[in-house]
């Protein structure tokens, strides 16, 4: 007899106050995300891709768990970078952001990356001059003579908490600059026009907005007053992450503001942080066509995405070879599917190797519940397929197969790199009748879910499976029975 265990309880590491928390959204059964996107001056890097694959994947996992995600992906096209560009180019500012918006929605496009909703700056100019106004009543901002508006980080006590640094020296500003401001570290909010440079009308001038205010204003436009996931990389949780945090619970008067704060890895080339100042940068794009969408978005995800991530040809070279396994695992879990006929019962070597099988699916739902440990997921799945193939695919397990196929749907749900691979596998799935004892399945684990008291669970399983058309009857003694809602 197969043993099964109980799915595990998802748990983040809250880059404030570093720490594995328990993931308890807001609002149950709703997470609202928030990841910074790109400043539309250049093309992609692969330390991009890197970000947008991991909160991506973390997406993924959370509606494979049952969640409804709201995920926010801010576009930054109003900038001293995207100026500077133009100049450089002598070309109009909106011809940069033209450009570099298209390459960014085909690298997401190439690697299944489906964002919700996709706020620009100009697009809440009205917004954030009102948020300004807020703070500056609140006491929380001020007008410099410039006409510029900057947030006094002393009004706000709670300054540095996020990145556990708070050193000054680090801005590098200008003098004129410095001499405006109460304070060194204190940060814009709105940049007073100069000649030559796009501009909004606002109530202390001509100007444009600074960096850090846009994104407290869109993701609360679109995600509430307070939300459970913001994103990004490590490196903008200093500065950028920090004034976020201290305008958005100045203004909103809550805390926190966000609940887990979340930031991917470094991604180095040779042990080098990429730059363009080194002349490592290597466009998204260029990847995607040389290695393949799927086979990057595989090694993008082979490592944990806090940990630093180094890119080689090598290790592209290995993450092709480790696809082929899969999608090799796939294809004949589709062959055993439709060829081989149901056995009547497992026992000996068969046994053990289908609860092999059965232990790797809870060894990948164990490692992405425990921060969305990407890399010790796909290793548990590679020691599936290592078992399907050695053991099952010898003996024909029909019985192993269909739980084969069942780990390498719920992976791809998460990792989305087996494309068509799957597909025969799915199809024969359906034709071998797998809907009713995975049904039953799961009605035997809400069952004993129930005789253990966790009631709450057990009721998102029955209130997840009405919203699948599946309707569960429950009847004295604890047997509970199925139908399936047809039509209307």
């Amino acid at each position: 007899m197969l043993r099964w265990r109980g799915l595990p309880r998802i748990r983040v590491r809250n880059t404030l106050g570093n720490r594995l928390e328990d993931f308890e959204p807001l609002l149950p059964g709703v997470v609202r995300m928030y990841v910074c996107g790109p400043t539309v001056y250049d093309y992609m890097h692969i330390g991009h891709a890197r970000t947008y694959v991991a909160f991506d994947a973390i997406k993924r996992y959370l509606v494979l768990r049952g969640y409804n995600v709201i995920h926010v992906q801010n576009i930054t096209d109003i900038d001293d970078k995207i100026i500077n560009r133009a100049r450089e180019e002598g070309v109009d500012w909106r011809e940069i952001v033209d450009r570099y918006s298209r390459d960014y929605f085909e690298m997401l496009r190439s690697l299944g990356i489906r964002v919700h909703i996709h706020p620009r700056v100009t697009e809440h100019i009205a917004e954030i001059i009102e948020f300004i106004k807020g703070l500056i009543e609140k006491g929380h901002a001020y007008v410099a003579p410039s006409g510029s508006v900057y947030f006094d980080v002393t009004t706000y006590p709670h300054y540095g908490e996020l990145s556990g640094r708070f050193h000054p020296e680090q801005w590098r500003q200008e003098e004129d600059v410095l001499r405006e401001k109460r304070h060194p570290f204190d940060f814009a909010l709105w940049k007073a026009w100069k000649p030559g440079e796009p501009y909004w009308e606002s109530p202390w001038g001509r100007g444009r907005p600074g960096w850090h205010i846009e994104c407290s204003v869109m993701s609360s436009r679109y995600l509430g007053e307070q939300f459970d996931i913001h994103g990004g990389g490590q490196d903008l949780v200093f500065p950028h992450h920090e004034n976020e945090r201290a305008q958005s619970e100045a203004f909103f008067g809550k805390r926190p503001w966000v609940k887990y704060w979340l930031h991917t890895g470094y991604l180095t080339i040779s042990g080098e942080k990429m730059s363009k100042s080194l002349g490592n940068i290597i466009p998204a794009n260029e990847a995607i066509r040389k290695w393949g969408a799927e086979r990057l978005r595989l090694w993008l995800l082979s490592a944990h995405y806090r940990t630093q991530l180094d890119y080689s040809e090598e290790a592209l070279e290995q993450a092709g070879a480790v696809l082929e396994r899969l999608r090799g695992a796939a294809e004949e879990a589709g062959k055993l599917l439709r060829e081989a006929e149901p056995e009547p019962g497992l026992r000996g070597e068969t046994l053990a190797a289908v609860q092999g099988i059965v232990d790797s699916l809870y060894g990948f739902h164990e490692a992405m519940s425990n921060d969305f440990n990407t890399s010790k997921a796909l290793a548990a799945v590679m020691e599936a397929v290592r078992l399907f193939n050695r053991e099952v695919v010898p003996r024909e397990s029909f019985t192993g197969a269909a739980f084969m196929y069942t780990l390498l749907e719920q992976f791809d749900a998460v990792f989305n790199v087996l494309g068509g691979a799957l597909g025969p596998a799915r199809r024969a799935a359906e034709e071998a009748g797998l809907v009713e004892p995975l049904l039953q399945l799961i009605v035997d684990v809400r069952t004993e879910l129930r005789r253990r008291k966790i009631y709450d669970l057990a009721d998102e399983i029955r209130s997840r499976l009405a919203g699948l058309g599946v309707q569960l009857l429950d009847y004295p003694g604890g047997r509970t029975v199925w139908r399936l809602r047809r039509g209307g």
